[in-house]
Order: C-alpha cells, then structure tokens, then sequence
C-alpha cells in the first residue's frame, strides 16, 4: 500500500504527520494523523488509537486533543484515523449522524452503504497493517480511545479483540445504540432492521453477550447536552456491574461535550493506557 505524506512538522521533540493512502476496505482515498514521540533509532513504541466522533475528521482531535506533550514524555504512538469514507461517488445523508462523517465504525451490509462504509474493518485491519508496515510501532502493545460515535466504536473494537488492545476507554460513548436515537438511524441504515445484528455494535449488548476486557476508563461530563437522550453511561454501568466486567466511569460535573472537555482529561487516559501498556 503507497502511503502519501500530507504534511509532517516536529512536536515536543517528535513528529506530527498526516498521511493518504487508497483504501482497499472501503474502496476510497483514506486520511489519518500519527505522532511519533521522541525515540531511539529501532526501538518500538506502543500505539494508542483515538476515534473521533460525529462531523469530526482526524483533524478535531489532532488540532485539539492536547496529546503530544504526555505522549513525547511516555513514549506513546498517536493515531487518529477518519470516521468515515469520503469523496465523489460516496454515499451521503442532509443529515449530520448519517453517512459521511459518520460510519459508526460498523461494516454496512445495506445497500448503497455497503460498498464503501467498512469501517470496522478499516479500522481493525487494513490500517493498523499499514502502521506496521511504516511506523516504529508495538503492535503487541496497543490501546484504543475515542470519543461520543467513537467511544462507542473504541469500546466495541475492543471487545471484539481482547488479545490485541491491552487497553480501553472513552470520552462520553455512546454507550449503547440499541438503546438512543443515533444508534437506531445508524444501524437500521448500515446493517437493516434485524436488532441483533446490532448486538455485534453494541457495548453493552457485547458484555452481556460474553465479551470482556481487563478494565475499561470512561469520562462523562454531566453537562453534556447528549447526556440523557444518547449517551446513557448508566446503561453501561450497570451492564458491567451484573457482568463483574471491571469500569471505572467518572462523572465530571461542569463538563460538555466539546474538545475542553476531551483536553481536560486526555492525560488521565494517556496515563492510565501507558501504566497496561508498558511504557
């Protein structure tokens, strides 16, 4: 795969890159951000994974995320991919949770959707082969993040491949789609009517199905305007304590839903990853 250099500038002693490269997943050209902290020539260092949420690109957060100082200091890869397929040809919804910019991380099987939203296994596979193949990367050592769409993408991901992410959390998830309007527009769009399909894309319904992780961290602001009606954290608490599946959720007063929110705690989550990680 011929990966395409955007742009590259140094950062706290590492580099910040974005790069390009044509997607055999979903078929398009596909953009993603990486920084590399300061290193020794051969060493490999561990990767963590952030997934942006709705609208966002790889920019919001590589603009926004206030990560590089902690991750030059504990020597931890950065990756922050797209949340969705875009270009000419694309399908595309008027609305904002739908479509472009919004691929919940799912693999379509409804048409038109199908053909270019596969974003589980973008995500899963084909790009963490291209970090391999082009960054001083541990890919024994991985954790994955994200926020709102991608928080819920985070914490399925990693409950789908427990042998692979050392380490999850999540800034205010969507903490069950079977159960709010976003979920119910993106998987009866992406996947059809049948809800146990959704199961597969569901955190909570993946815990109560079986599916476990060592430990998960999750951060909700509770001023959150997406609180009640979407997000539902009290859903997965309560998923986990049946489940004895450990989680840790802490619940921020003062906080939204916005990048001050995500910045204010990037480096608790940073930390905590680096401590399962070994940094």
């Amino acid at each position: 795969m011929g990966l395409e250099i955007l742009g590259q500038v140094a950062a706290f002693g590492g580099q910040q890159g974005v790069y390009q490269h044509s997607s055999s997943s979903t078929g398009t050209e596909m953009t993603f951000s990486v920084y590399v902290p300061p290193h020794e020539n051969g060493s490999k260092l561990p990767v963590i994974w952030y997934l942006s949420g709705l609208t966002c690109t790889h920019a919001n957060v590589t603009e926004k995320g206030e990560f590089r100082r902690t991750c030059s200091e504990l020597g931890l890869i950065f990756i922050a991919p797209d949340t969705s397929p875009r270009g000419n040809g694309v399908p595309d919804d008027d609305a904002y949770d739908f479509g472009q910019g919004a691929g919940f991380y799912v693999d379509a099987t409804e048409g038109p959707w199908s053909e270019h939203f596969q974003m589980r296994t973008y995500i899963e596979d084909e790009l963490p082969g291209l970090i391999a193949d082009n960054f001083p990367a541990d890919m024994s050592r991985q954790g994955i993040t994200g926020h709102s769409m991608g928080g819920h993408g985070a914490l399925t991901i990693a409950l789908h491949n427990p042998e692979r992410f050392k380490s999850v959390s999540a800034f205010a998830p969507i903490a069950s789609p079977l159960n709010c309007p976003w979920g119910h527009k993106a998987l009866s769009g992406y996947l059809g009517p049948d809800r146990q399909k959704w199961r597969a894309y569901d955190a909570c319904a993946l815990i109560e199905d079986g599916q476990r992780v060592p430990n998960i961290l999750v951060d909700q602001g509770m001023a959150d305007g997406f609180l009640a009606e979407q997000l539902k954290p009290e859903l997965l608490e309560e998923t986990c304590k049946a489940a004895a599946q450990p989680l840790t959720l802490r619940r921020q007063h003062g906080y939204d839903h916005s990048y001050y929110f995500i910045s204010t705690f990037m480096d608790d989550h940073l930390r905590w990853h680096a401590e399962r990680l070994g940094r």
